[in-house]
């Protein structure tokens, strides 16, 4: 199958871009790349039956065209009945373009490995796990939850982590794509954002381990089941 990812930012200089990424991530498929933060759209929300959104240095909240933009396609891709993913960023934009509203968290900066505790399993959820730890890297959170959708996994910090919905919408607020040393990168180049205290206890978290492999089997089972 061949899924389209609507790429929302550009990788760090020296760090692989979000199509290498996921495309480690999810082997088994063939991505079609759409730059849409360069504005390069594609032309139906049906030429793929499944799509994938990734994460961005943006909010979803800004009034920037390409992201008006992709809200509406997001509907349009909803429409058409096929699958969606949204990523950190593209999680937050599938609950705002859905009904939702995204905010800046009261909590501050989300960053470094966190633990999101399953609250609702699902059957394509292969294989089950009580537990995820996933790398985060955020600010912005789905405050108010769209019409139609369920919290799947959260986090002390994190609420909203993971959210369906309908039957065909999947939002992670975590990067089962990223790695350690790119999760390292970002706080290290945010810390005057971030603060000192958030990153040095982000930094600490990074002796965790994730489970991008489990976030993996579950998107490839969630847009096959």
């Amino acid at each position: 199958m061949k899924i389209g990812l609507l790429v929302c930012d550009h990788i760090q200089k020296g760090f692989s871009d979000y199509s290498e990424l996921f495309g480690s991530l999810l082997a088994e498929y063939e991505f079609v790349n759409y730059y849409v933060c360069d504005g390069n759209f594609p032309d139906s929300a049906s030429a793929h039956e499944a799509w994938l959104i990734t994460g961005s240095k943006y909010s979803v909240y800004d009034d920037i065209d390409w992201i008006n933009r992709l809200k509406a396609f997001v509907r349009e891709i909803a429409q058409a009945d096929k699958y969606c993913i949204g990523v950190c960023f593209g999680h937050q934009m599938l609950g705002e373009a859905m009904g939702g509203k995204v905010l800046k968290s009261t909590m501050g900066w989300c960053v470094g490995v966190h633990q999101f505790e399953v609250i609702e399993n699902r059957a394509w959820m292969i294989p089950a796990s009580p537990t995820v730890n996933l790398l985060m890297s955020c600010q912005d959170q789905i405050q108010i939850l769209p019409p139609n959708s369920k919290v799947i996994a959260k986090a002390p910090k994190c609420p909203v982590g993971i959210i369906q919905i309908g039957d065909k919408m999947l939002g992670i607020q975590g990067h089962p794509e990223f790695s350690i040393d790119y999760v390292k990168y970002l706080m290290e180049d945010r810390t005057n954002k971030i603060g000192e205290q958030t990153v040095r206890e982000g930094m600490e978290s990074l002796n965790n381990p994730t489970h991008n492999d489990i976030l993996a089997n579950w998107i490839n089972s969630f847009i096959t089941h």
